[in-house]
């Protein structure tokens, strides 16, 4: 993270129940510019409390911990502190704790074997209000997403109507986000400039109140606009 004039650190706490890990993390961040460790914690619970002392602007979030896990400590915090982002803290990337973390309103995800590079990448993306997702994960989370659901009729696809207000163009590129197609990608389907992209990505999102990618992805699906294929 490039350090600006009068630009503050990220304040980022680090909770992980395993001692020698949560050490490590905090060394690495220590090292990172543009990050600043302000507390560190051994379980949800703590995590939690800590949120509500110091308001950090990340949380790097540990999924399996002992009397609160990552997600119901990243559901607290998302409810009771929303100025604090969460990004997830997994050990392996087919963790099944990733997808209700992501419900829970996680915005990034990281492996612990992550370089300071793509830490610094992640936290700078959810406190920009992207998701700090990997395009391996966004495509898991497509597939997941796609998968048919239980005695489920298929049914031949009709338009469905615009929701929330949004326009035929906005709705277009909501369908496309949901596709998995970067800025730049609808940019240039659609034949317009990337700075006409994220207007529209904008104007939609304050109309149905999403906040990232990942939420417009499970928005897209949920109101129809795109079906399992």
């Amino acid at each position: 993270m490039t350090e600006e004039a009068g630009r503050k650190p990220a304040r980022v706490v680090v909770a992980d129940d395993q001692t020698v890990v949560r050490e490590g993390i905090v060394m690495l961040l220590g090292l990172l510019p543009g990050i600043e460790v302000v507390g560190a914690a051994g379980d949800g619970d703590e995590a939690v409390a800590l949120v509500a002392e110091l308001a950090p602007d990340v949380v790097l979030m540990d999924l399996r911990m002992p009397r609160c896990d990552g997600v119901e400590a990243t559901r607290r915090i998302r409810a009771e502190y929303p100025g604090t982002q969460v990004v997830v803290l997994t050990t392996f990337a087919d963790d099944e704790s990733l997808f209700p973390a992501l419900r829970a309103g996680a915005r990034g995800y990281l492996t612990k074997d992550a370089g300071g590079e793509e830490i610094v990448r992640a936290v700078e993306s959810v406190l920009s209000g992207d998701a700090g997702l990997s395009p391996s994960v966004q495509r898991r989370l497509l597939e997941r997403l796609s998968e048919p659901q239980p005695q489920a009729k298929r049914e031949p696809a009709e338009p469905a109507p615009a929701p929330d207000g949004l326009t035929t163009r906005e709705t277009e590129v909501l369908v496309l986000i949901a596709e998995g197609l970067t800025n730049q990608e609808i940019a240039r389907k659609l034949h317009v400039s990337t700075a006409t992209v994220k207007t529209h990505i904008n104007n939609l999102f304050a109309k149905t109140g999403l906040k990232d990618r990942a939420q417009a992805v499970r928005y897209a699906y949920g109101k129809g606009l795109v079906r399992p294929s």
